[in-house]
């Protein structure tokens, strides 16, 4: 019999790096994670999702309201101040590295949010099998990791094949919002998005506006810092047959 797989068949948009946590993030995943963090059954890896497992949204969160998802929350600041600002809606960041998952939790539990989850997997996985069909009113990707060496493009997230991925997670009319730092990538994601059928643009011109729901960051400061102009994108799902 052959000897069963022991990683992803598809290359992963991060490298999980096992940085060690501050005191008060370790205490954080003791003390918060039964309140924020899902438990994933796992399949080949640390971070996969098993193709059998489902997210119940209405158990997790105890009520029926819009879904948004993040992915690469990152330390967390976009989601929970939405989170915050927008307490009839229900928030999932997706994270693979834990002292930002930490982060996460902490903020959101000093803010008093109680309508966000996190969930440390893979976002392809997340997205393609884990939650339920048609779950998502929106999917956030900010600042995803632009792997700008072209040796490493094959890592980048929004490549050939993401589309599928995403417009399963989301609602018909649901809206995948994106922001990147590099033009090169910016690029990459609209040649990929403008030619899936499952996707049609929500924007007028070359970029959309900047998306104000979106917190500013330290990160985005940075990158405006040394130069590089944020571009925003906004596409919709297609109704489904």
């Amino acid at each position: 019999m052959p000897e069963p797989r022991t990683f992803r068949d598809e290359p992963v948009s991060f490298v999980r790096r096992s940085g060690r946590m501050s005191e008060a993030q370790e205490r954080a995943f003791a003390e918060l994670a039964p309140q924020y963090l899902l438990e994933v059954p796992r399949h080949v890896a640390w971070t996969s999702v098993h193709p059998e497992a489902r997210m119940d949204p209405v158990a997790e969160y105890g009520r029926q309201a819009p879904l948004i998802v993040e992915i690469g929350s990152g330390q967390g600041h976009a989601i929970v101040s939405a989170a915050s600002a927008r307490p009839d809606d229900d928030f999932l960041a997706v994270e693979v590295f834990r002292a930002g998952l930490a982060r996460t939790m902490l903020d959101a539990d000093k803010a008093g949010v109680r309508n966000l989850r996190l969930v440390e997997a893979n976002a392809p996985e997340v997205l393609s099998t884990y939650l339920p069909e048609g779950a998502a009113s929106e999917v956030w990707i900010f600042f995803s990791d632009p792997w700008h060496k072209k040796r490493h493009t094959k890592r980048r997230l929004i490549r050939p094949g993401f589309g599928d991925a995403a417009a399963r997670a989301l609602a018909d009319g649901g809206l995948l919002r994106l922001a990147t730092d590099w033009e090169d990538y910016a690029l990459q994601m609209v040649e990929v998005l403008d030619a899936e059928p499952l996707f049609e643009r929500a924007f007028e011109g070359e970029w959309a506006e900047r998306f104000e729901g979106r917190v500013m960051t330290a990160f985005e400061r940075k990158g405006i810092a040394k130069g590089r102009e944020i571009r925003d994108l906004v596409y919709r799902r297609r109704p489904r047959a």
